[in-house]
């Protein structure tokens, strides 16, 4: 249930599971990744690489919205990992989000995939 902000507006919710498939593990992201909830995907990541978690899965496949924040996040855990020797891979099969990363070149950027390797 999505709490209320001091003004009474809806403040957004966010999902995060965690799971692994072969040598990954994976975060599946449900809800909306905006500047009010990138924090948490922003310190999952950080706990998996704390935990030496190097090869992370983002499945995005779920996630109804990314602003800019998420995206920030997202490339901040690609540069996080890879500069530990890690890597990081973005499952989306969701077409609004695809579309978000196709036209911000991020697709380009970011390892994204359909699936992740090993299912």
């Amino acid at each position: 249930m999505r709490g209320t902000s001091g003004d009474g507006a809806a403040e957004p919710e966010l999902g995060l599971g965690l799971s692994t498939v072969g040598e990954y593990a994976v975060i599946s992201v449900t809800g909306e990744i905006d500047m009010y909830t990138a924090p948490q995907l922003r310190e999952a990541v950080r706990q998996l690489s704390a935990e030496g978690r190097m090869r992370v899965a983002i499945d995005l496949t779920p996630t109804e919205f990314c602003d800019s924040t998420g995206l920030g996040v997202l490339i901040g855990a690609r540069r996080r990992l890879s500069d530990a020797g890690g890597s990081l891979i973005v499952v989306c099969q969701n077409p609004r989000i695809r579309k978000l990363l196709d036209l911000t070149g991020l697709d380009k950027v970011l390892d994204v995939r359909e699936a992740v390797p090993g299912e």
